[in-house]
């Protein structure tokens, strides 16, 4: 069974790039780990073609070659911080329409050119002072995400959610991540005990 992880940094994680069976340190270790010891008696394959710095935009550009070419019997997607992030400086930001058109391509590509079914993992922001205000664009994003996770995916993590209810009770936003967006090694463990659960229920 092939797994493919996609998205950007989150996902890329500082993996070596020239070794797409390279997971990197973040959630996709975590993830193929807890993977292999539930089902030891299946053969996995894992692949992080996560790159720092994507866009949906980006995801569209490598649709043929990184997605499609893969043939992929499960690919997650963890997209979208970046749509928000790159124009957040002067508040430039791109339509909910844009991010929706960009990143509907992707899925609906990967529906009529691959049999993989599609783990679509939510956008998050922790909450730190200097990004607070990403929320102004990054809600109408996450909505976005979710209506097109009701047409496409074969299953969701609402990671925003997630992460806020696991901020409850005293634990701070920086245990899980030290600038509100990239995880640590808690938010990592977090986030691949998450994927590790949809994939069991995706496969049983």
């Amino acid at each position: 069974m092939k797994i493919l992880f996609q998205g950007d940094s989150i996902t890329d994680a500082g993996r070596d790039r020239s070794d797409p069976h390279n997971l990197g340190p973040g959630y996709p270790f975590y993830a193929a780990d807890l993977i292999k010891k539930a089902f030891p008696d299946k053969d996995f394959e894992f692949i992080n073609l996560g790159i720092s710095g994507n866009q949906t935009k980006d995801l569209v550009e490598r649709l043929q070659a990184d997605f499609i070419d893969i043939d992929p019997d499960i690919v997650s997607i963890h997209i979208g911080v970046n749509d928000t992030w790159h124009h957040a400086a002067d508040k430039s930001w791109i339509s909910n329409e844009v991010f929706e058109e960009r990143y509907r391509k992707v899925l609906s590509e990967i529906k009529a050119k691959t049999n993989a079914k599609i783990l679509i993992i939510e956008q998050f922001l922790l909450s730190v002072p200097d990004k607070d205000f990403f929320r102004e664009d990054l809600n109408g994003k996450i909505d976005v995400t979710r209506k097109l996770a009701r047409e496409f995916a074969d299953y969701y993590i609402p990671l925003d959610g997630l992460f806020a209810q696991a901020c409850i009770g005293g634990v701070e936003p920086t245990h899980w991540s030290d600038d509100g967006v990239h995880p640590n090694k808690n938010g990592s463990e977090f986030i691949g005990a998450l994927y590790a659960d949809a994939i069991k229920k995706m496969i049983e």
